[in-house]
């Protein structure tokens, strides 16, 4: 007697429709809003009190964790491959051009992830910790929130090489810039948007010397205010605000775009007579918009290229694999 396969039995539409969510991915693992729900239901009041405590602290801070997301999201997705330290067998993306020296907030994320440990082990992922204390920065200093997506796994190995050529550097025109962020599946609108993260923290005289003493788009005074703590030659390491409201999450950062002070250089190409003046002027005149516009975007790239289901580990330590 002939056995019946189990397909037979079994409509062709569903067949196709399976068929369908398998080929495209629909069926993996999703990022989700309540994915800690159950399982460690205190991880984002943790995360908020550590973060909040820190900000308090040194309002500078906020800004270093919500830089953290972004280079690490940029960097084989948000994977928290920004935090690994250096192994036998890969090199970590710490030491990277866009990096070194720079990035900070560690011992924040440490803190966090500690707490976070005694509550529920082996439970909140490294990579959602950044997403999650990136957003509760911004709204320390004022700005808007928005709905974080979790259930990011952490990524087994960094790549100094990738960090190297994905991060956008900071003297990189119009055009480069846009195409650094829609090679990450972000568009024009929204790099402008996100670039408006530029409204908290500070710079470093080495990323803007060349803007300060050499290009002729920025408001004279404002340049040689800056020459005073950043010389043509030392100090690279001295600091300067992003904008005039540096604690504060505000749309000031564009209005300074307008009055040509801004910091970097790819700060003020986007308000120098291209494509995106529009939108900064926008900004400028509707804070609202700003507001709403950065937060989607921080979603959205909170959704590049995540590890989700079995994909990498939940790592004990944030600075190594387990």
């Amino acid at each position: 007697m002939a056995t019946t396969s189990f397909y037979m039995t079994i409509p062709i539409f569903k067949i196709r429709f399976f068929l369908f969510l398998c080929f495209f991915g629909i069926g993996s693992s999703q990022l989700s809003s309540d994915f800690y729900s159950t399982t460690c239901p205190n991880a984002l009041s943790t995360i908020k009190s550590v973060v909040d405590s820190a900000v308090s602290n040194e309002a500078r801070m906020g800004a270093s964790l919500l830089r953290l997301h972004f280079h690490d999201c940029f960097v084989q997705g948000c994977d928290a491959s920004v935090l690994l330290n250096d192994t036998t067998s890969f090199t970590g993306e710490q030491t990277a051009r866009g990096n070194v020296n720079s990035i900070r907030g560690f011992g924040v994320i440490d803190n966090i992830k500690s707490q976070v440990e005694s509550l529920c082990p082996g439970v909140v992922s490294c990579a959602d910790i950044l997403a999650v204390a990136a957003r509760d920065s911004v709204v320390a200093l004022g700005g808007p929130s928005w709905t974080v997506q979790l259930g990011r796994r952490d990524s087994t190995t960094a790549s100094l090489s990738s960090a190297n050529s994905d991060l956008p550097r900071f003297d990189l025109s119009l055009q480069q810039l846009s195409d650094n962020f829609q090679n990450k599946g972000l568009t024009t609108a929204e790099m402008v948007a996100l670039s408006g993260g530029h409204t908290i923290g500070q710079a470093q005289c080495s990323t803007f010397r060349t803007r300060i003493y050499n290009e002729t788009n920025i408001d004279s005074s404002f340049a040689t205010s800056l020459q005073a703590n950043c010389p043509s030659v030392g100090g690279d390491s001295n600091l300067a605000p992003l904008d005039s409201s540096q604690n504060t999450f505000d749309n000031a950062y564009f209005k300074d775009l307008q009055s040509q002070k801004g910091l970097l250089h790819t700060d003020q190409v986007l308000f120098n007579g291209g494509s995106t003046d529009s939108q900064v002027n926008g900004y400028a005149s509707d804070p609202s918009s700003f507001n709403t516009d950065f937060a989607n975007a921080m979603i959205k790239m909170g959704n590049i290229s995540p590890l989700t289901g079995s994909s990498g580990e939940i790592r004990t330590n944030c600075w190594k694999t387990n």
